[in-house]
């Protein structure tokens, strides 16, 4: 996940430990934990993995352009909408997407 933050938003990793690693840029911190063992046996993730859209959070992330992250998202092991389902909001250009493991992003491209 660490891996797929860092290469579709361009988040670099300034900490890791074997439980935790850390994503920032200026002003914003994503911090992916590893999940326990004993929890993550539990788990199962079809592929591809069902999109979790019903949560209370939406991360968004400021892209410089959205067709390379599309293409990073997918050699990642996620996927952007495809182009067509790109809008126009608040002077960016605006795509959802899905992670491995089925949490729903956005990116935003500022909007010349």
């Amino acid at each position: 996940m660490a891996a797929f933050y860092s290469g579709v938003a361009g988040l670099p990793e300034t900490h890791t430990q074997s439980d935790h690693v850390v994503l920032e840029a200026s002003g914003f911190q994503l911090v992916v934990l590893a999940v326990p063992l004993r929890i993550a046996a539990s788990i199962h993730i079809s592929s591809p993995p069902e999109r979790r859209e019903d949560t209370p959070i939406k991360l968004v992330f400021a892209v410089g352009s959205l067709a390379a992250a599309r293409t990073a998202a997918q050699r990642l092991g996620g996927e952007l909408n495809s182009i067509e389902r790109e809008w126009e909001f608040q002077g960016s250009r605006v795509c959802d997407g899905v992670d491995p493991e089925g949490n729903v992003f956005q990116l935003r491209q500022h909007a010349p």
